[in-house]
């Protein structure tokens, strides 16, 4: 049997705590599977007298990540330290330029320096494994970056952050506002202090960017990504999709068109009866279209500290698994160097059509102004329904509900546009798209 494979843990929070644990637990077990011993040998975090229910006494520690990663006795650095910037990064670096093997859960790490992180191993012959970094629990890394090498995929997408979905799901089952969710997701650990980062769409952002790398071979683009959060979706809009048959979800979507990749992260509208509008609260689910395979969806815990260790350690486990000298699956399924630079997609029109909900007032001529709006940007209408505003005495204001076929956002925003300009709208428009997957 080889020798013990040496591990330094950089960040004791949740996830680094519960790593240890199951590492120190479970040693025999994995001594056995993976063909040698995996053990502690260094830690580093902030504060060394906090009690994590780890007996730390066999391991170095040290104070900064980056010393640990330059000094310790070590094989692979696992950084659980999170940012893109700062101690993460040093730290990371100074592993690989020092020729050890790196595990990360850091999702913004990599979507801001993935593609020379990628690069840096592959020049020193280690392994940079990112597992946890997307859909926690979920293998969807191994997934693109070997299962399904040699499948031409088309699209990925899915719901990739617990809080908006354990948000919208809440809003839905129990018709709670938006903020009174959010209040909850908080108490209970789901959302952070500030949320914002959640709830704003840019945690989808930064995995589906990582995807979009692994999936179509290009450059991470994470700043070309059209984003749009859930903050401005309410118990309106929750039971007017109700009504027509759809759930909302906050989807991440990257696909492959004759112009080049589209990025977007939004608010979206799926078919109640879909695989993918059952996924609830904290759940994540991703689903991978290819024309080998056809469609895959995968459902499963995306956060919390034993779901993402268990990716961490899956990833270890990898590393322990390996031999020196053997071939490497490059970092992002393609070699960095041979990655193709982003070209981003031209302006098409969606397919799924839009839902668009205008609060106006109540009197004649509104709906004959709204449907010529929308006539003058070319935009086929399926359904146009009149509601009694929630928001509004009934005598004041009415909720028009309209379902658009396919046309582009340029139209639908114009068309909005339009229609603000008008003296009738009542507060804000609300856009939603509506997404009618293939097979989920």
């Amino acid at each position: 049997m080889a020798g013990a494979l040496k591990v330094g843990i950089a960040g004791l929070g949740t996830v680094g705590s519960s790593l240890a644990r199951i590492i120190t637990g479970r040693a025999n077990e994995l001594s056995v599977t993976c063909g040698r011993a995996i053990e502690i040998t260094a830690v580093s975090a902030r504060d060394r007298s906090r009690d994590r229910g780890i007996d730390l006494s066999g391991m170095a520690w040290f104070e900064s990540a980056e010393e640990m990663a330059a000094r310790a006795d070590i094989d692979v650095l696992v950084e659980l330290i999170g940012g893109a910037e700062g101690p993460a990064e040093r730290a990371v670096r100074a592993a690989l330029d020092r020729g050890l093997h790196v595990v990360t859960a850091n999702k913004a790490l990599l979507a801001r320096h993935g593609v020379e992180l990628a690069a840096l191993a592959e020049k020193k012959g280690v392994l940079l494994n990112f597992e946890a970094a997307v859909a926690g629990g979920i293998p969807v890394i191994k997934a693109l970056r070997e299962s399904l090498t040699g499948n031409r995929i088309s699209r990925v997408y899915g719901i990739m952050n617990g809080t908006c979905n354990y948000i919208l799901t809440r809003m839905e089952k129990e018709g709670l506002s938006f903020q009174d969710c959010l209040t909850e997701a908080q108490r209970l650990g789901y959302a952070e202090a500030d949320p914002t980062f959640d709830i704003e769409g840019n945690d989808t952002a930064h995995k589906l960017a990582i995807l979009t790398t692994l999936a179509f071979g290009t450059q991470i683009a994470a700043d070309e990504i059209y984003l749009e959060g859930i903050s401005n979706i309410s118990i309106e809009d929750i039971e007017a999709a109700a009504d027509l048959g759809y759930r909302i979800k906050l989807l991440g979507v990257a696909q492959q068109t004759d112009s080049g990749i589209e990025q977007r992260v939004h608010p979206t509208m799926v078919p109640r009866d879909s695989v993918i509008a059952q996924v609830d609260g904290v759940t994540n689910a991703v689903a991978i279209e290819s024309d080998i395979l056809g469609e895959l969806l995968m459902v499963g815990p995306g956060a919390g500290g034993d779901a993402t260790a268990s990716a961490v350690l899956g990833d270890i486990a990898d590393i322990a698994k390996s031999r020196p000298g053997e071939q490497r699956v490059p970092v992002l399924g393609t070699p960095a160097e041979a990655l193709e630079p982003y070209r981003r997609a031209r302006m098409r029109s969606h397919e799924g059509g839009y839902f668009i909900r205008l609060t106006v007032a109540d009197r004649t001529g509104v709906f004959a102004s709204v449907a010529t709006r929308m006539a003058e940007n070319s935009i086929s209408l399926e359904s146009i329904v009149q509601r009694a505003s929630s928001t509004a005495p009934a005598t004041e204001a009415k909720t028009i509900i309209l379902v658009t076929h396919a046309t582009t956002e340029a139209s639908v925003r114009n068309a909005v546009a339009a229609i603000k300009a008008e003296d009738y709208l009542v507060g804000e428009p609300q856009v939603i798209r509506i997404e009618r997957p293939k097979a989920f």
